[in-house]
């Protein structure tokens, strides 16, 4: 799931471009991509790995590769391992702090997939999952944690936590009956939208507290106010129809991330 990566980069990203005040250099662009590429395959892959007994009696799910044994459980361990180190190994190229960070990261990923027997704060982990991709642009750059990267990498929490609670609306009834925990098995599906629509107003609060931290201009101000649309249109989409929950989470989500990551490039172009 290659595409995947669209949630996270873009983040990423921002916060790369905003610790360097703009250009960040190619070297760290390519290091960027790879670490964020090998990162996502390895919670994805360990995902599938891990959830294979679940995937197969879930109608959304029972005809994915993992599932119907077009992927081998090797070749999923194999891959989980490759990337795992690839992600390490370019972190460690970066800098220090880069390189002791990647463990716990990595821990924090996989920890995604094992919580969701136990919590039904999955969605929360899975936000806090993405919302680690800025700190970490941060950290590539400057090579520590700057106070406004901690309100951008809030507002990914709940912007990722939100949308997730709207995609799980499509698995209450199998969540229910594999003992899986989730939001909207727990609360039904008028609560969960309700919870889902404050998380992601609490994404745009913590989006203005970053702008106004980092001191960012005019254009950051109207890519947060189109980024409440869109976040606005995607709940209209759900709550009008659960069949355009597959269009809100993908299409929605992936342009929000790249228009943000837009607007940031014009506001540091435009502030010289």
């Amino acid at each position: 799931m290659f595409e995947h990566s669209i949630f996270s980069m873009p983040f990423i990203f921002i916060g790369m471009c905003v610790a360097a005040n703009g250009w960040f250099g190619w070297e760290l662009l390519i290091f960027g991509a790879i670490a964020t590429i090998t990162c996502r395959n390895f919670a994805m892959a360990f995902n599938r790995c891990v959830d294979r007994r679940f995937d197969k009696t879930n109608p959304r799910t029972k005809n994915r590769p993992s599932v119907d044994g077009r992927i081998s459980v090797n070749a999923m361990i194999v891959f989980i391992g490759i990337n795992a180190l690839i992600f390490v190994s370019v972190s460690f190229v970066i800098n220090p702090l880069c390189f002791y960070l990647s463990f716990p990261i990595l821990g924090i990923l996989a920890g995604y997939s094992l919580v969701k027997r136990i919590s039904s704060l999955a969605h929360l982990v899975l936000g806090l999952c993405l919302g680690l991709a800025p700190i970490a642009g941060v950290v590539a750059v400057s090579g520590e944690v700057l106070l406004w990267s901690l309100p951008l990498c809030i507002g990914v929490l709940f912007w990722v936590a939100g949308f997730d609670l709207l995609y799980s609306l499509q698995d209450i009834q199998h969540d229910k009956k594999e003992g899986l925990h989730s939001i909207p098995s727990f609360l039904g599906i008028e609560k969960t939208l309700y919870l889902s629509r404050f998380f992601h107003l609490l994404a745009v609060v913590f989006w203005a507290l970053f702008i106004q931290w980092a001191k960012l201009g005019v254009s950051m101000w109207v890519g947060l106010v189109i980024a409440a649309l869109a976040l606005t249109y995607e709940q209209y989409l759900v709550a009008k129809n659960f069949h355009n929950i597959p269009r809100a989470f993908f299409n929605v989500n992936g342009y929000l991330g790249v228009m943000f990551f837009g607007f940031c490039i014009l506001d540091l172009v435009i502030r010289g």
